[in-house]
């Protein structure tokens, strides 16, 4: 099993940034897609952005697309998500997520990911 740990989460004002990071431990994920999910309060956990085990492949909801960059660092064993042009719906409960199966696509749905971070906070202010 994997544990991972998201950082950078915090309080910025509409139209500005944050950059996410997710440290792994446990056992590599340089062989494994990693996805980024985020929860709003009394919302179901929605897909934001995946990234293929080798990097060569993104994906993002159409919301985020143009404004976020996911990327990940193999021999770090880290994820990032760069996150710009913040808009108050961005506000949630952001998660770092690992498959299980290497070298697997890339997924889009939470029930795809064996492995969670405990979330970091995303608030931003109108």
């Amino acid at each position: 099993q994997v544990q991972l740990v998201e950082s950078g989460g915090g309080l910025v004002q509409a139209g500005g940034s944050l950059s996410l990071s997710c440290a792994a431990s446990g056992r590599t994920v340089s062989r494994v897609a990693m996805g980024w999910f985020r929860q709003a309060p009394g919302k179901d956990r929605e897909f934001v952005s995946a990234i293929s085990w080798s990097g060569g492949g993104t994906y993002y909801r159409d919301s985020v697309k143009g404004r976020f960059t996911i990327s990940r660092d193999n021999a770090k064993n880290m994820v990032y998500l760069q996150m710009n042009s913040l808009k108050a719906e961005d506000t949630a409960v952001y998660y770092c997520a690992a498959r299980r199966q290497m070298f697997a696509a890339v997924a889009t749905t939470p029930a795809e990911y064996a492995d969670w971070g405990q979330g970091t906070q995303v608030t931003v202010s109108s």
